[in-house]
């Protein structure tokens, strides 16, 4: 445990100009308490300790502001930015080194059974308030700006605006345009 601690604090400094040294941000960042007690309730829901991973879960949320489902998969390296309002579902599967802002929703969008929430890259950042609804992938090395409603997958190196959001290639993008669904090609973040 002490080693992912050791390498999520080196992962905040690296990201986040503000972070001053690792003993503040072991003791202040409530995004880094809410992976770090994710990471407990996921281990309870592991052994089959249903009913006390989401118990413990929910107090994390209280304590944070963050909700994470206990069957939620998340990698390495993964950061909640200022944490308030953050909600990760169930099914929900998150990359390494994705970088998550406040007020962000990685949600459903049915109540039927099976894989319903979105699975997001390696290298992703999730700009404030955004919604990433069902069962969509957003490929590694994507944008999600702030307040965009993405509800269609995505390819790797994506720029998402828009409610719904639109997929355009992030400027300096290797991958060809034509795997990309906008209206503007005049347009190129």
């Amino acid at each position: 445990m002490f080693p992912r601690t050791r390498e999520d604090i080196a992962a905040v400094r690296q990201r986040d100009p503000a972070a001053r040294g690792a003993f503040e941000i072991w003791l202040t960042y409530s995004g880094m308490h809410a992976v770090w007690g994710y990471r407990f309730t996921h281990w309870l829901w592991g052994v089959r300790a249903f009913f006390l991973a989401r118990v413990v879960s929910q107090f994390v949320r209280f304590l944070t502001g963050v909700e994470i489902h206990p069957a939620a998969q998340l990698g390495h390296r993964v950061i909640i930015d200022h944490g308030s309002g953050v909600v990760i579902g169930e099914t929900a599967i998150v990359g390494d080194d994705v970088l998550i802002y406040h007020g962000v929703t990685l949600g459903g969008t049915s109540a039927q059974g099976g894989k319903r929430h979105p699975t997001l890259g390696n290298d992703i950042v999730v700009g404030a308030g955004a919604a990433i609804l069902g069962n969509i992938t957003v490929g590694s090395g994507s944008v999600v700006g702030a307040g965009a409603v993405v509800v269609a997958d995505a390819p790797a190196d994506s720029l998402l605006v828009g409610a719904p959001a639109v997929a355009r290639p992030k400027r300096g993008s290797k991958v060809s345009k034509e795997n990309f669904n906008y209206t503007d090609p005049a347009i190129y973040i």
